[in-house]
């Protein structure tokens, strides 16, 4: 990945930590996964925001994780945030299509992976995939 998916005002860390970890699947259908989670990021990530992605192997499992300095989610759109067309509290502001979270997690799904949401402690969002590493 390369620094074009930044937007001024906002810093991208990218802290990849896989020694050597990989996992089966359809490339495209993953950068698929990391576009959507790249892109739902970058749209709620104020102007000097950050967004950090981060990898890791876990047991039998390889992790990414997209986290924002963002407002995070509201509580009662967390257990939603992957339907599709799904629009929670403050969505009129967002120009995204609701499908974005959808897609990316069938798209683990297919590749028998998990996707989670949840916010940070001190704010924002953090989603995680796990994919079975190979």
């Amino acid at each position: 990945m390369r620094a074009s998916w930044t937007t001024p005002g906002q810093d991208a860390n990218r802290r990849f930590g896989i020694p050597q970890a990989e996992t089966h699947g359809d490339p495209e259908r993953l950068r698929q996964v990391v576009v959507n989670l790249l892109s739902n990021a970058l749209r709620h990530t104020p102007p000097g925001g950050r967004i950090d992605v981060r990898t890791s192997v876990e047991g039998e499992h390889v992790v990414l994780e997209v986290l924002d300095t963002g407002p995070g989610i509201a509580a009662e759109d967390l257990a939603h945030v992957f339907e599709r067309f799904y629009r929670g509290a403050g969505a009129e502001a967002s120009s995204g299509s609701s499908i974005g979270l959808a897609v990316a997690a069938e798209l683990v799904a297919a590749h028998d992976g998990t996707i989670q949401a949840r916010n940070l402690p001190e704010g924002g969002a953090a989603f995680t995939v796990r994919l079975p590493a190979s």
